[in-house]
């Protein structure tokens, strides 16, 4: 007969052991087969966070940039996010300049798809936009492709639609009277009025030198070097996108004695930032022609000091290898007389140092700086 002390025992025991606490001791003092020992409890595995992602890669450049909605005063742009690279996409830069007109502007948004654009932004006149993200680590993407508007006369009555944009502007021979303009007919939704002719200078000013019902003008001359331009227009004063402009030159030129070489061009480079944050920059380059002599055309050449790489350029044409930057003229102001000036601009990133250029080249010839 069993005591009722060791059945308690067993008893407690037993059920320790079924829910693999303890072992069951029997009346001896040993071990009952099949009965696990107590085990101490497991700790969970500690989570091991993962790395932060150490890639440099910028954002993607953003896509399907649209002028979703146009008015005399504003631009609302829509666009498809971009692709984020290393880290989070903070927002977009936006920059617009109005065509003919070298002034850049910037609209900064947050992390959207959307944005309406108001400063600056007047009736009847030419904008064209890009598009850039940035993350939160000032990193930033390429440009988008550029959109080109033009803003209407007014936002109400029965026309705010402007005419299309004149095709084909083309040049005919030079002759005493100036050069013969033509060009293709422009559409609209009510009807083409006429045509405006501009004379633009290359740089900043433009005028209307003629305002015509036809497809044809014959435009003096005022210059060695002349730009022109053509816009369509209805009744309700809209005006059109401007043509392409074309670049027409005198037929007059002076051929230096051949006993007198051409003296070689002297220069002074001037290099001005003039905006500057994490990883980005915006900077001008006067070049100055310091010689007796006109400079028909000019190339430009500098090492940068830094890291930087060039984005966009206005005012120029640029290439840049490691380094190394080759900047031409823009056609318009590739002429500078004795003692004249063009000043360009360029906007670029860069990651370890930001030093301005030490020394310049002007068609291979040292230039002074500063």
């Amino acid at each position: 007969m069993v005591k009722r002390g060791l059945l308690s025992a067993l008893f407690v025991t037993a059920a320790l052991a079924a829910v693999g606490l303890v072992a069951a001791n029997d009346a001896a003092g040993g071990t009952l087969p099949g009965v696990p020992l107590m085990m101490p409890p497991t700790s969970p595995v500690p989570s091991v966070p993962s790395a932060p992602n150490p890639s440099p890669h910028p954002p993607s450049a953003p896509t399907d940039l649209v002028a979703a909605r146009v008015t005399s005063v504003s631009v609302t742009l829509t666009w498809t996010a971009s692709v984020r690279g290393c880290c989070e996409i903070a927002g977009y830069d936006i920059t617009y300049y109005q065509s003919f007109d070298d002034v850049v502007r910037l609209h900064t948004a947050g992390n959207v798809t959307t944005a309406t654009v108001t400063a600056g932004i007047v009736p009847r006149q030419q904008y064209s936009f890009q598009v850039m993200a940035r993350d939160s680590m000032g990193r930033r993407s390429a440009w988008s492709p550029t959109v080109t508007v033009v803003t209407p006369a007014g936002d109400t009555g029965p026309d705010v639609t402007p005419p299309s944009a004149p095709s084909g502007l083309t040049a005919g021979e030079v002759g005493p009277a100036g050069v013969p303009l033509s060009w293709s007919p422009s559409t609209d939704d009510v009807g083409v009025t006429g045509y405006n002719v501009y004379w633009f200078d290359g740089w900043f000013s433009s005028r209307v030198v003629a305002q015509v019902t036809g497809t044809t003008y014959t435009a003096a001359l005022p210059a060695a070097r002349n730009q022109f331009y053509v816009r369509a227009r209805d009744a309700a004063g809209n005006v059109s996108i401007a043509t392409p402009a074309i670049t027409v030159t005198t037929t007059t030129t002076t051929t230096p004695p051949v006993s007198e070489p051409p003296a070689p061009p002297s220069c002074r480079v001037t290099w001005t930032p003039t905006a500057e944050w994490p990883r980005g920059f915006t900077a001008t380059v006067t070049v100055t022609n310091t010689g007796e002599r006109p400079l028909d055309g000019w190339t430009l050449a500098y090492t940068f000091g830094g890291d930087q790489r060039i984005t966009s350029s206005w005012s120029s044409t640029f290439t840049q290898t490691g380094a190394d930057v080759t900047m031409r003229d823009a056609g318009w102001n590739g002429r500078l007389a004795a003692g004249a000036s063009t000043t360009v601009g360029v906007q670029g990133s860069w990651s370890a140092s930001n030093a301005a250029p030490a020394a310049y080249t002007l068609g291979g010839l040292a230039c002074a700086t500063g």
